[in-house]
């Protein structure tokens, strides 16, 4: 069985490196955590170590080709290379490597769980703990963010975190291995010692000469900004310069030497690198980049309008206050504005059909039921559950489940089966206090009403001028499918359903 050797994760903002080169060649026999090859970025050199004993059976990419974070660099031969490695060493390390090995029988793994049937890769959140953290079963380990939901990953047993497999910011698939538990304990002794070698790393910063040439994307920044090697301590491995030591030796004022005509293009430099040091690159969640693809999709594929009205919620306020009280008290759940919002759109969706279908190629699909999505914000970005056959619910019924849809959201509980097969979306941007908006649709749907803020203003009520609380409503719709007299006769019976919530309960 062959083992992979893959690109490490590097750093936040480092998606990419240079072979700089290898240190064995096929054939070879190595030894676990033994250097095979040095990586290069524009802000470290990194050694990536052989992941496991073996033989080095191929060589996927060469000195000098370009490679992103988790590409195949190479692979081991297992148990091939190991009896050699073993036979040259001391009857001590070979006395060693059996311990280590025996220890490491007993080490529990943990792995990416299977986050759902459509779901085929997550990406690695915050961790809770690190090497050497004693932990209790059940206890939270790290947490995997998919472009669905974010799902905690708990600890199996009790024991001693020994490795952390992957950093923040890898993506992985399911069953990878995240990390290790000793459950007997004992790992926690040997964390600190795995730890002490990593300051040398750091420790060769070049003073002088450099047995390396400067980084690639250095280079270019200490010719633009006209400063020779001399004028920047390099951090890297042999006291290579790298693009942050450039950055950072123009921070501290460094300048060329040359004449005085070169002075113009570098007194430009530090403003721009101060710039560069003060802003702060975040990577992007995999629910956050779900949502900006699906948006720029549905901008990009359907012939996307909004219409505009206004309704009166008068009558709405009026009945919530005579009878909230008594409605939470029968149903345990408050009164709100949604319920009476879906179940105006569901009467207004059996009424224009086409509100409530979807485009599939050169068909139109017409859904026969209302699944209508809620759109929640949450701290990690905009999530959509669906309430089920909503045009079949009570309105207590439809703000028990928004309730419950809503609790899920903000704990990080949503399923798949939560936030599929919706047929129609609201969204209320009132809550946040927008006036008006024109929503974009969540495709394949082709409508989607936009809720906004209350707000009192002076209406023209027979004849009379009177102060009214009153809320823009807007319908984002593909105009491919809806006609603009179906779309403003959807609103319209959104509208007066809302004014005359009566309506709602003889079914008009």
């Amino acid at each position: 069985m062959a083992t992979e050797i893959r690109v490490p994760t590097l750093g936040e903002s480092v998606s990419e490196a240079t072979i700089a080169q290898w240190f064995k060649k096929p054939g070879d026999a190595v030894s676990q955590d033994e250097p095979l090859v040095e990586l290069e970025t524009d802000k470290v050199t990194v050694e990536v170590p052989a992941p496991a004993a073996g033989t080095l059976e191929s060589i996927v990419v060469k000195e000098g080709d370009t490679v992103e974070v988790g590409a195949l660099l190479g692979q081991i031969a297992e148990g091939a290379g190991a009896p050699a490695a073993k036979a040259e060493a001391a009857p001590a390390k070979a006395d060693a490597k059996a311990e280590t090995k025996s220890e490491k029988a007993q080490l529990v793994d943990v792995v990416t769980p299977s986050a759902g049937e459509s779901v085929t890769e997550a990406e690695v959140g915050e961790w809770s703990v690190k090497v050497g953290d004693v932990v209790k079963a059940d206890d939270t380990l790290v947490e995997l963010e998919t472009d669905k939901a974010a799902q905690e990953v708990p600890a199996p047993v009790a024991g001693t975190i020994v490795k952390i497999a992957v950093e923040t910011g890898t993506t992985v698939e399911p069953g990878v291995l995240l990390c290790q538990i000793d459950p007997s304990g004992e790992g926690a002794a040997a964390a600190p010692a795995a730890a002490a070698p990593a300051p040398a790393a750091s420790a060769p910063a070049a003073s002088g000469g450099s047995s390396m040439p400067p980084a690639p994307s250095a280079q270019k920044m200490m010719a633009e900004n006209n400063l020779s090697a001399d004028q920047v301590a390099g951090s890297g491995k042999r006291g290579q310069v790298l693009k942050e030591d450039v950055i950072n030796a123009i921070a501290s004022g460094a300048t060329s030497s040359s004449s005085a005509p070169s002075a113009a293009p570098v007194a430009r430099g530090p403003v721009a690198a101060q710039d560069e040091i003060r802003e702060e690159r975040v990577r992007m969640t995999k629910l956050r980049q779900t949502i900006a693809r699906r948006l720029k999709d549905a901008q990009n594929s359907a012939a996307m309008l909004t219409t505009y009205n206004e309704v009166d919620m008068g009558p709405v306020m009026e009945l919530r206050k005579q009878y909230k009280d008594l409605f939470e008290k029968k149903h345990g759940v408050k009164l709100g504005f949604m319920g009476f919002f879906t179940k105006a759109v569901t009467h207004a969706l059996k009424e224009i059909p086409a509100v409530n279908a979807e485009i599939d190629g050169t068909d139109i699909i017409y859904k026969n039921f209302c699944h209508i999505g809620v759109a929640v914000g949450t701290d990690k970005g905009l999530v959509v559950p669906v309430v089920r056959d909503a045009d079949q619910m009570s309105i207590a019924e439809i703000e028990q489940e928004i309730g419950n849809l809503g609790r899920k959201a903000r704990d990080g509980k949503l399923g798949m089966a939560d936030m599929s097969g919706g047929t129609f979306t609201i969204s209320n941007g009132g809550v946040y206090g927008s006036l008006m908006s024109s929503p974009i649709l969540n495709a394949p749907q082709s409508g989607i009403l936009g809720m906004h803020k209350i707000q009192e203003r002076p209406m023209a009520v027979n004849g009379q001028v009177v102060i009214r609380p009153m809320m823009y409503l807007a319908l984002s719709y593909d105009h491919r499918i809806v006609d603009g007299k179906e779309a403003v006769t959807f609103l319209v019976r959104v509208k007066e359903s809302l004014e005359d919530p009566q309506r709602l309960v003889l079914d008009l």
